[in-house]
């Protein structure tokens, strides 16, 4: 990566380097604007690095849909899979959660699932384009991914599927015979599968996110690794204090993922932003028996997928403070669960916990800051920032350049949380 001397001035500095990051650098240097990426880790290192690496076509419902009050009895007890809450951060928000329920309303699940049908449906397209663009080609997989029960799943599926075919997603119900022939290395655990097949998965989440950085950097781009302490309006543009430096750019992106409404704070922003923690683990795999496309255990609550690290198994969501100390029992009861699917070996390398920023209706916040020219704000992507990163980054750049975003980003307007 290229470093850049201190007080250098761009027209683009963009803090975070995820893949919202990343890609809002990346299409900003398409259009011909000076850039630099700011992060006090190499790129692709924190949240981005952590997820199932699921490039997801119909991740297009947000998590507070009507039908999170059938499944709200079960979540209270604080023991199932798909949900854990830190008990002291629910009271201390209990604000962000009445919001964050409050948004189940069915008169909004409609409009929110069109927004991120589009902010989806251009980020595919640019993943696709970027992966092979960056020379990683072969890291992407246009297997679709697998959603699984292993009960009376029929009507699930069925009534998914209707879902999806209504924002024109196309998806495949599976009997006990087509999954077996569909990943013939798996124990027949499941009886009914919905196969996703406009998805596409990566190898390695983390990696895709470096090559897409090393791209930029090979097209002009500079990433810069350095601790950000604070940033200032200055003239006609913004002053970004660095611990090594300062830097001078007419534009500032914030995609800090999680860290971002601290560093909004002083500005008098005031962002409600929550933390979905997630935890996974790799394990060695059989050569033998290779799991060929991740797998959503539908009521395990977890997915498995393989990985250039090996197998690896993420959990739920749990909902606590974003630096508390790690509660790995979520974990620890889906791998079980997941090596009665699969088989595979011992653990390889750490467990990994990390947070994905959330806001209460659950779509990032894509556009200006409504007090600060040439302020820009692109985080909030909860679950599916992978997925969704290039399409919430070259939204940001045509703005920035002036033109029209790709996609229709009104719903992801700022303003609707923060004045």
């Amino acid at each position: 990566m290229t470093e850049d001397a201190p007080g250098q001035q761009v027209d683009v500095a963009v803090l975070g380097a995820g893949m919202v990051g990343i890609s809002a650098g990346l299409a900003a240097r398409q259009r011909g604007l000076s850039v630099i990426v700011v992060d006090r880790r190499e790129p692709g290192s924190e949240t981005s690095y952590g997820n199932a690496g699921i490039l997801s076509s119909g991740s297009i419902f947000p998590l507070n849909t009507p039908a999170l009050w059938k499944n709200l009895p079960k979540y209270l007890t604080n023991q199932h899979p798909a949900l854990r809450w830190n008990i002291p951060w629910a009271i201390a928000n209990a604000g962000w959660m009445m919001r964050f329920l409050a948004s189940t309303a069915p008169s909004q699940t409609k409009p929110r699932a069109v927004a991120l049908r589009g902010l989806i449906g251009m980020s595919l397209q640019l993943h696709r384009d970027w992966i092979v663009q960056a020379g990683a080609g072969s890291r992407i997989r246009e297997t679709g991914w697998l959603k699984a029960w292993r009960g009376d799943g029929l009507a699930n599926a069925r009534a998914e599927q209707a879902a999806l075919a209504e924002y024109g997603i196309k998806s495949e119900v599976l009997d006990r015979q087509a999954i077996s022939a569909l990943e013939p290395n798996i124990i027949p655990a499941y009886s009914v599968g919905l196969l996703h097949t406009q998805t596409a998965s990566v190898d390695s989440p983390g990696a895709v996110v470096k090559d897409y950085a090393r791209m930029l950097a090979g097209g002009g781009g500079v990433i810069r690794q350095s601790q950000i302490r604070q940033i200032a309006s200055q003239g006609n543009g913004w002053r970004v204090q660095l611990a090594d430096g300062e830097i001078a750019a007419r534009h500032v992106v914030v995609a800090l993922g999680p860290w971002s409404a601290e560093l909004l704070r002083p500005l008098g922003y005031r962002v409600p932003l929550a933390f979905e923690r997630g935890y996974h683990q790799h394990f060695a795999p059989n050569p033998a028996r290779k799991l060929l496309r991740p797998i959503h255990d539908a009521d395990g609550s977890f997915v498995m997928t393989p990985m250039e690290q090996g197998i690896r198994v993420t959990c739920g969501v749990e909902l606590a403070a974003r630096d508390a100390p790690s509660n790995f029992s979520q974990l620890d009861t889906v791998v079980p669960l997941a090596r009665s699917v699969i088989e595979f070996g011992d653990a390889v390398g750490e467990r990994w916990r990390g947070a994905r920023p959330t806001l209460p209706d659950s779509l990032p916040m894509i556009g200006p800051a409504p007090r600060h020219r040439g302020l820009w704000l692109a985080f909030g992507n909860q679950h599916i920032g992978f997925t969704t990163g290039p399409g919430t980054g070259a939204a940001i750049a045509a703005m920035i350049a002036g033109s029209a975003p790709p996609f229709d980003t009104q719903a992801f307007a700022p303003s609707r949380y923060i004045a």
